[in-house]
């Protein structure tokens, strides 16, 4: 093949690479919004894209295992179900989110960056060590003084 046409495509299509949904597999999702512009500085609006994160018609087979809700961003810690693929979940995940968002705040038009970031978890990475570590985001970005007054996050062992 010619060089000049040998090289990688840059941009969102990169991060679908090798991207495979695995049955039961649990996964660390990053997401931020269109431009991260901070929409969920607004409590009313983080409140309405927080209740669509456990709804269990979005999830279906899935299971959220923890989140957090950033301004700009948002980090999902799910678990598969049995036929859903990954890409099926995170889009219901986002759509919702979108539309409860654009109404709350009298908005139109994509809340989401198109693209997110996944992380397959593998048998030995302890679920309960990832999951403390994506609910002290809020802590690590100066946004609280303690995980506990942040009110967008929220994990299966507590």
């Amino acid at each position: 093949m010619d060089e000049r046409y040998s090289y990688k495509t840059p941009g969102h299509a990169e991060l679908r690479n090798g991207r495979v949904s695995i049955c039961h597999s649990a996964y660390l999702i990053t997401t931020t919004t269109q431009n991260r512009t901070p929409l969920f500085i607004h409590f009313p609006a983080a409140s309405s894209a927080a209740r669509c994160f456990e709804d269990a018609t979005l999830l279906r087979e899935s299971r959220m295992l923890a989140w957090v809700l950033m301004p700009d961003h948002v980090h999902w810690l799910l678990q598969l179900g049995e036929t859903d693929s990954l890409g099926g979940v995170i889009g219901r995940l986002k759509s919702a989110s979108s539309r409860h968002t654009n109404r709350t705040l009298n908005r139109t038009g994509p809340l989401w960056s198109k693209a997110f970031h996944d992380h397959a978890l593998r048998e030995e990475e302890d679920l309960q060590a990832v999951a403390r570590y994506i609910v002290a985001n809020p802590l690590r970005a100066g946004l609280v003084k303690r995980v506990g007054d942040y009110p967008f996050w929220n994990a299966i062992w507590l």
